[in-house]
C-alpha cells in the first residue's frame, strides 16, 4: 500500500506542476508522521510584521536565521490575517472562526473604553490548545494569551487551553516523557512598542511605561540598520523621524531573528528536530502607521513559513489563505480526523480541491476611537467597505502616537507639505475603496469610481455581503448593547459546576451547559483536560465557559 501511494504521488509529480508535487510530499511526510509518531508542533508569531524578511525579497532586512529556515520550509506568500490588529486577530487565530461573529472584533475587550467585557464563543466552541489537549498533546504558551475572551497576560484563562502558560519557548522540557507538544510562542521583539524610542522625553503616560517595559526586559535592539539606506513606500514622506522609526524596526526584526535561531537550535540540541512541525508567522502586519490597524495589505498581509520533518528543500505556495485556516490545518497535522463543523476555515494543506477564492478582514474600533471597516480579497483586487466615511485612517490615537513618525507625518499634512498620496492618509476613508494589488501593490489608487472597474466592484460588493451573512456580523449592533448582551444585569455570567455520577468505578463528569471540564489530582497538581471516565476515587473539578467566569472548584470523593 505504501508503495502505490509514493508511485502514485511520483505520478501526479510528473503531471502536475512543481508546486503541487512539493506540496504532495509535504502531505506524504506529515501523514506519515501522523501514522507513526505524531510530530510536535512549535508555532512561533512574530508580533506586528509583515513580509519584511530576507527569504521574502526584503533587502534591508538581517535574518539569517529565519532566511536559512526558509531553505528548508514552504513559504507562503498570500497568507491573510482577519485583521490589522492583534486581539482580534488572534481570536480568530485561535479559533478558527472570523472575530466578527462571536463579538471579539473591536480592541480591546477586556480593557474597552465603556467598560470592559469578555467576548463569547458559541459554547460548544473549543479553541485548537484545548482540541489539541483532546488528542494527547502537553500544550504550553508564554505570558501572552489576548483572545478577547481571556486577558491580555498568562493566567487570565480559560485554564482548559494550556497545561501551562507563562512558559518559555523551550519549555518543551516540562512535558511529560513521550507526550507530543503544542507551543504557541509569541516574539515580542518586532511589537510596536519596539518603534517608539525607548530613551529621552516621553510622549506621555504611554510611552515612559513602554520605555520602561523593553528596558526592564531587554527587548531594546542594537542599532544595526542605516536609515538613510532604507527604501520607502510612496505613502510615506521623506522625514528623517519616519527614517529613523522605520530602521528601529528593521533592527528589531534582527533582534527577532536571533531569538528564533536560539529555539531552533535549543530544538536541534534536543534531537526534536526531526520529529517537529515548525511554523513562523505574523500575528498581522507591521507595527507602523498605514499598516497595524488597517485593512490594507501593509495591516493584512503575512509571511508565514511551514518546516515538515525532514524536509530538506524549498518551495514557495502563492495560494490565498485566510488566518482561520491555521486551526483547521494544524488540528489536522496532530491527527485529527474529524474537524468541528463549526470552523470558517479550511485545511489549507489537504483541501486542494476548494482552494480559496477570497480571504476577509474587519476593523472595529481601534482603542479610543470607533470605526467598522469590512474587507474581502482574492488574488487581485482588494475592495474595503467603510461604515463610518468620515473617520480617517490617520486619526489622532493616543497609543500610537507615540511614534515619532506618526507626528512627523501628521506635522508635515497640518502644514501642507506631503503630496497626494501621502496626505491621503489623513482624509475620510470614503465609503468604498477598491484596489487593484497587480497594478497597485500599495493601494495608493482607488478605483471605487471608476466605470472601467464597475463589475469588479460589484462582484466584490457581493462576495462581502454573502460573507457577512454566511458568518454573521455582531457590529450590526452597537458595542454598548454587546457588552450588555455578554453581560447581563451588569454582570459576566459565571459557569456552573460540572454535574458528576459514579458507574462501573468510574467517575463521569458533565457539564450542564456543555462547557468545558477540567481536573486535578490535589491543590498542588496542574489542572488536566477531563476527555474520559475517571478511575480517581478523589478529585477536584471545576468548568469554564469561554468568556465565563470559571465555576466553583467542587471536590468529589468516591464512598466505599
Amino acid at each position: 500500500m505504501c508503495g502505490e501511494a509514493v508511485r502514485a504521488k511520483r505520478c501526479l509529480c510528473m503531471i502536475g506542476s512543481a508546486g503541487l508535487c512539493t506540496l504532495l510530499m509535504l502531505l506524504g511526510s506529515l501523514a506519515y508522521a501522523a501514522e507513526q509518531n505524531r510530530p510536535n508542533i512549535l508555532l512561533l508569531i512574530a508580533e506586528d510584521l509583515g513580509p519584511r524578511i530576507g527569504s521574502y525579497g526584503d533587502p534591508h532586512a538581517v535574518t539569517p536565521n529565519l532566511d536559512k529556515l526558509a531553505q528548508h520550509s514552504t513559504r507562503f506568500t498570500h497568507v491573510y490575517t482577519t485583521a490589522g490588529v492583534c486581539a482580534p486577530s488572534r481570536a480568530a487565530l485561535i479559533t478558527g472562526q472570523h472575530q466578527i461573529s462571536f463579538g471579539a472584533q473591536h480592541m480591546r475587550t477586556s480593557t474597552a473604553p465603556l467598560g470592559s467585557y469578555l467576548a463569547q464563543p458559541p459554547a460548544q466552541l473549543r479553541a485548537l490548545p484545548e482540541l489539541l489537549r483532546q488528542l494527547g498533546y502537553y500544550t504550553y504558551t508564554d505570558r501572552k494569551l489576548d483572545y478577547q475572551f481571556s486577558g491580555i497576560r498568562a493566567g487570565s484563562g480559560p485554564f482548559t487551553l494550556w497545561d501551562q502558560d507563562g512558559q518559555r519557548a523551550e519549555d518543551w522540557r516540562k512535558r511529560p516523557q513521550g507526550q507530543p507538544f503544542f507551543a504557541l510562542i509569541n516574539l515580542m521583539h518586532t511589537h510596536e512598542s519596539g518603534v517608539m524610542r525607548a530613551d529621552g522625553a516621553s510622549y506621555g503616560p504611554s510611552h515612559s511605561a513602554t520605555q520602561r517595559m523593553r528596558k526592564d526586559r531587554g527587548l531594546v535592539a542594537k542599532p544595526i540598520t542605516d536609515p538613510a539606506a532604507l527604501s520607502l513606500p510612496p505613502y510615506y514622506p521623506d522625514l528623517l523621524p519616519v527614517r529613523a522609526d522605520l530602521a528601529r524596526h528593521y533592527d528589531n526584526i534582527h533582534a527577532m531573528d536571533q531569538r528564533v535561531g536560539e529555539i531552533l537550535q535549543a530544538l536541534q540540541q534536543d534531537g526534536l528536530a526531526d520529529s517537529t512541525v515548525v511554523i513562523w508567522t505574523s500575528d498581522h502586519g507591521d507595527g507602523l502607521p498605514r499598516a497595524k490597524r488597517e485593512l490594507y495589505d501593509s495591516g493584512i498581509n503575512v509571511p508565514l513559513l511551514l518546516h515538515e520533518p525532514g524536509q530538506l528543500t524549498a518551495a514557495t505556495e502563492h495560494r490565498l489563505v485566510s488566518f482561520v485556516d491555521l486551526a483547521p490545518t494544524l488540528y489536522a497535522i496532530a491527527g485529527g480526523d474529524t474537524p468541528p463543523d463549526y470552523w470558517h476555515g479550511r485545511d489549507f494543506l489537504r483541501q486542494q480541491a476548494s482552494e480559496r477564492e477570497y480571504v476577509y478582514a474587519s476593523r472595529d474600533r481601534i482603542d479610543e476611537v470607533a470605526d467598522r471597516q469590512r474587507a474581502v480579497r482574492d488574488k487581485r483586487f482588494k475592495y474595503i467597505r467603510s461604515y463610518h466615511p468620515e473617520v480617517p485612517g490617520g486619526h489622532p490615537l493616543n497609543y500610537r502616537d507615540n511614534l515619532d513618525m506618526v507626528r512627523a507625518w501628521r506635522s508635515a499634512y497640518d502644514s501642507g507639505t506631503l503630496n497626494a498620496i501621502q496626505a491621503r492618509w489623513f482624509q475620510p476613508a470614503g465609503s468604498e475603496q477598491l484596489f487593484d494589488l497587480h497594478e497597485d501593490p500599495y493601494e495608493v489608487t482607488d478605483l471605487a469610481g471608476d466605470p472601467a472597474h464597475a463589475a469588479t466592484l460589484s462582484r466584490l460588493r457581493q462576495q462581502l455581503d454573502e460573507f457577512l451573512q454566511r458568518v454573521g456580523d455582531t457590529s450590526d449592533d452597537t458595542e454598548m448593547a454587546l457588552r450588555a448582551r455578554f453581560r447581563p444585569h451588569g454582570k459576566q455570567p459565571t459557569t456552573p459546576a460540572p454535574t458528576a455520577r459514579w458507574q462501573d468505578n468510574r467517575l463521569h463528569l458533565n457539564s450542564p451547559i456543555g462547557a468545558s471540564v477540567g481536573y486535578r489530582l490535589g491543590a498542588d497538581q496542574r489542572w488536566l483536560l477531563y476527555t474520559e471516565p475517571l478511575v480517581h476515587k478523589t478529585v477536584e473539578v471545576k468548568s469554564i465557559r469561554y468568556g465565563w467566569h470559571e465555576s466553583p472548584t467542587v471536590q468529589l470523593s468516591k464512598k466505599n
